[in-house]
């Protein structure tokens, strides 16, 4: 039995997906902006033998009845802090950990964003992975400059070009060797082999070349967490790992089954992809104790909070829907595949909006004994996913339960690693310090030379 690979899914805030939870007493989610918070957290999240630390990032969500009363009363991402400024003093204190972020195609532009990664790609010694998204919240197009959110589909088509521009960077725009540090001869890095990319597409012209030297990865480790029908498209072409949060084993093997054919119609192997599906664990030693613990989750949950996170309940101008409005009459150009899910979740019925916050409260959650969820597990691996996102409902009580409870039962079943392989995080996940060369970032390698680099070059 192969191991499955555990990531700690947070967020530098105080209501990340589980809302509500940060009024319990011992949630110390409520002192995000403490740094010896998350650095304590590394240190328990260590103890998982292979727990890449997760920190996602997004614009404010728009907010419940057109007003941020809602987010600003639970905390619901507002206020924020920047994940990659957090990574960069998480990488100083581990050694292991995989530090993935979020960042958007919307938020930041491809040159500065290229830069960044390489650069803490460079402090960590290899540890960074970058979850690619497009940005689902009207207020984030807003917040760009944006009238409106682009459309669904288009945003994938802008995410292209952003990751095409990023590729060339990191893989073509600094040969291998180019940098010498020669010391006698006076020559710190060799011209000829750092190149201009001159990219020029339908949203960036970009000359280069890349300021940074070739990390340790050049291109970081790639999530993406879209599972709609573009999304698993981008996904198959680009991505090294898939964040996905499905109902039940059965629609994950149906959904991973149709990633990897699409990644093998884009020239890939079914493997390069790997599968991490979200999880939120009550942990009990008896059934009584879960079910214990679980109606005391429910007490603190905040349905508000889950509605506003979302958007669903209101349209795109604020105005609440109806509570018997059916979810698939809702037109959002939002995460789509969400509401796929919340439709599978409740065969023979019609979901409505009245059925949002029950629905968002409990997407993921498994409840039980350490052996049951490891059975659980067990029937989950069964289904394809190659790891998990463990979201948390509390910190950084919930990863010690994890820890201390579940994690022993895991190791015992081979189901999780009971210590980290060495190297950079690919290494890690793949064997590799390097992207394959069947991914298209790969195609950008020694495709610049000093001949080209005044003319425009343009890739299809």
């Amino acid at each position: 039995m192969t191991a499955l690979a555990f990531n700690a899914f947070v967020m530098n805030t105080a209501s990340h997906i589980q809302h509500g939870q940060w009024r319990r007493p011992d949630a110390q989610q409520v002192n995000f902006n403490d740094v010896n918070l998350w650095v304590d957290l590394r240190a328990r999240s260590s103890a998982a033998s292979s727990m890449p630390f997760s920190s996602p990032t997004s614009s404010a969500c728009n907010p419940l009845g057109g007003d941020y009363e809602v987010n600003a009363r639970e905390g619901l991402q507002i206020p924020s802090n920047d994940p990659s400024v957090l990574l960069s003093a998480l990488a100083v204190n581990t050694e292991h950990l995989g530090l993935a972020f979020t960042s958007s195609v919307l938020q930041a532009h491809p040159f500065d964003f290229a830069r960044k990664v390489s650069t803490l790609d460079h402090i960590s010694r290899g540890r960074v992975a970058w979850n690619i998204v497009t940005s689902s919240v009207e207020n984030a197009a807003r917040n760009f400059g944006l009238d409106q959110l682009t459309p669904h589909d288009e945003r994938y088509a802008w995410a292209q070009e952003y990751v095409d521009v990023v590729y060339k960077l990191w893989e073509g725009s600094w040969d291998e060797g180019a940098l010498l540090i020669d010391r006698a001869r006076g020559v710190f890095a060799d011209h000829n082999k750092i190149h201009k990319i001159n990219h020029v597409g339908a949203r960036y012209r970009v000359e280069g070349p890349h300021l940074s030297s070739p990390s340790p990865q050049r291109t970081p480790l790639l999530f993406q967490a879209g599972s709609s029908g573009a999304g698993r498209q981008f996904a198959a072409a680009n991505a090294e790992g898939q964040f996905i949060i499905t109902p039940n084993p059965t629609v994950a093997a149906e959904l991973i089954r149709d990633t990897r054919r699409l990644a093998v119609a884009a020239g890939r192997r079914a493997e390069d992809i790997k599968f991490f599906q979200g999880m939120s664990f009550i942990l009990g030693s008896t059934e009584a104790e879960v079910r214990r613990k679980e109606a005391e989750y429910d007490a603190y949950a905040s349905v508000d909070g889950f509605l506003a996170h979302h958007n669903y309940a209101v349209d795109r101008y604020g105005k609440p829907y109806p509570a018997d409005t059916p979810l698939s009459a809702i037109k959002s150009e939002a995460s789509k595949s969400i509401l796929d899910w919340y439709a599978k979740s409740t065969p023979g019925k019609v979901p409505t909006v009245a059925d949002l916050g029950r629905l968002t409260s409990r997407r993921g959650r498994i409840a039980g004994t350490p052996e049951q969820i490891a059975d659980q597990l067990e029937q989950w691996q069964q289904a394809g996913i190659d790891g998990v996102n463990v979201i948390n409902w509390h910190l950084p009580g919930s990863y010690e339960e994890f820890n201390d409870h579940l994690l022993p039962v895991l190791q015992k079943r081979g189901l999780a690693k009971r210590e980290y392989r060495p190297g950079t995080l690919r290494q890690k996940l793949f064997g590799t310090d390097r992207i394959n060369e069947r991914h298209p970032a790969a195609r950008y390698r020694g495709a610049f030379t000093p001949n080209t680099a005044n003319s425009t070059v343009e890739f299809a």
